[in-house]
């Protein structure tokens, strides 16, 4: 699919024309909504480079031979190939040619911590710290690009059918990877789901402003142009039985995910105005309860809300308080700053619209009033002392330090679990905990035969981009497991 548009005229390179890398020049920065603007609507906030930013910024790419960023990635895309296309004006090409190796790249694009994985090895901070190639943009443009010029489907070829019926539990991430692989290798592949719309994390926990829902869908169609069956408001374990499951499929990958909230078990946990992270954003972001009047799942509008934690889903619940008005939304943290997991864009984002970060303090407890509303969260001072298993110094309390800090809301944001209702509906499936699947990391093949597992449900809830590298990996598992005539070599978890 060639595209209409003059390279040289955009600041790129000819095809055929030897690049010369402007790796000395600045990075180039992404436009973003204004954040006085931006705190009274839903859209999405970092907007994006032009097929001019883009092309700028991909000629300041050294293309290296043996590229770091590559081996970074945790799905292994060829960045320098897809990069090097940019600066040639391939932009649809570049998307055909990520798509080989991650089947959502829109959805990466915005939301994995490239941060902390491709641009932190990229060779350009060895000359020029902190000023890597903006790789993540760079992958989002080219989904975007292909999205809007084009029917949004993939030149994906697919093997010759193979005649084995698969099934994948769960429509996030790792599911729809894996999904996506198998149909490709020939497989029949039938996807369940047990929200009302696919893709899981994407949809249900992660807000409009970072990862608008119209791209998601755009993923999960993508997947559909495959070959695969998705279908929504199935719950594998109670409106589908785990054996009619294991009886009518070849294999089985279980990408269900961990939907199950972390709560810190103090007083006054049951006071109404106190909500799991889970719940919060699945009743905005899936059920847009921020449309007063529409939603058939409405939610109450904080004054002042506070936020306990301060990873990812911390900072997305933060800022969603302010744009549903709050006065006052405030993160509370036991430790630093510096131990803060959450992404350091987001945490910027987020103080920008007005969020407030309240570090080493930690609640002990819920006060309600006479109706049994939240009013105040107890919390108690901290410092830090030595490093704990995580490897961050562990946050020690202070004697006689608490205090009251005035809320009508709270909402809990320490991580979450995978969901117990497959694991208690499958005999023979070993889990740590009772609910984290367990699973052999190289073929993630569980304890029952032909039922693999992968992504947040055999880790516990981490990024996007893990998850997709579980599903493809598990997809070349079971690839390899139902080509295998014996079926009997491969190594159970």
């Amino acid at each position: 699919m060639a595209d209409a548009i003059d390279i040289v005229e955009l600041g790129g390179v000819k095809e055929g024309d030897k690049k010369k890398p402007r790796s000395k020049e600045k990075r180039l920065d992404i436009a973003c909504q204004d954040a006085k603007e931006r705190i009274h609507n839903y859209n999405e906030v970092a907007l994006g480079y032009s097929p001019k930013e883009a092309v700028a910024e991909s000629m300041r790419c050294l293309e290296c031979p043996k590229p770091r960023c590559m081996v970074a990635c945790p799905v292994h895309i060829d960045i320098p190939t897809f990069i090097g296309l940019i600066s040639r004006g391939k932009f649809h090409e570049a998307a055909e040619d990520i798509h080989k190796y991650n089947a959502l790249p829109a959805v990466c694009g915005r939301v994995c911590p490239q941060e902390n994985l491709c641009e932190a090895a990229c060779i350009i901070n060895d000359t020029n710290p902190h000023n890597p190639i903006a790789i993540g943009r760079l992958e989002r443009f080219c989904a975007d690009y292909h999205f809007l010029h084009s029917d949004g489907e993939h030149a994906a070829p697919l093997k010759p059918a193979t005649g084995y019926k698969v099934c994948v539990i769960g429509s996030g991430p790792s599911g729809l990877s894996c999904a996506a692989d198998l149909a490709k290798m020939g497989h029949k592949v039938d996807l369940f789901e047990a929200l009302h719309k696919p893709g899981g994390v994407m949809m249900y926990g992660i807000p409009e402003f970072r990862l608008p829902k119209a791209i998601v869908q755009k993923e999960v169609n993508y997947v559909r142009s495959l070959g695969v069956n998705i279908e929504c408001n199935v719950v594998v374990g109670r409106t589908l039985p785990v054996k009619e499951v294991l009886d009518g499929y070849d294999a089985v990958y279980v990408a269900s995910g961990a939907g199950y909230p972390n709560m810190m078990g103090i007083p006054g946990e049951n006071l109404n105005g106190v909500y799991s992270a889970n719940e919060f954003l699945t009743r905005v972001n899936l059920m847009q309860a921020w449309q007063e009047g529409v939603a058939g799942t409405p939610i109450r509008r904080p004054r002042r809300c506070v936020v306990v934690g301060a990873g990812f889903t911390a900072f997305d619940v933060v800022r969603i308080a302010l744009r549903l008005g709050a006065q006052e939304a405030r993160i509370v943290y036991r430790r630093s700053r510096d131990e803060m997991p959450g992404r350091g864009e987001e945490i910027e984002h987020a103080e920008q619209e007005g969020a407030i970060i309240t570090v080493l303090t930690n609640p002990v407890k819920y006060l309600g009033d006479e109706n049994g509303f939240v009013r105040a969260v107890v919390v108690q001072k901290m410092e830090l002392g030595e490093p704990d298993s995580s490897g961050r110094r562990r946050p020690i309390p202070i004697k006689d330090s608490e205090y009251e800090i005035p809320c009508d809301t709270v909402v809990v944001s320490i991580g979450q679990t995978p969901n117990v209702l497959i694991p208690s509906n499958m005999p023979g499936l070993k889990t740590r905990w009772g609910s984290i699947i367990q699973a052999n990391r190289e073929t993630y093949m569980t304890t029952v035969p032909k039922v693999f597992a992968g992504g947040d449900a055999i880790t516990g809830a981490a990024t996007v981009i893990l998850a997709t590298r579980a599903g493809r990996e598990a997809a070349r598992s079971m690839d390899a497991y139902l080509r295998d005539p014996a079926r009997a070599w491969y190594p159970p978890a």
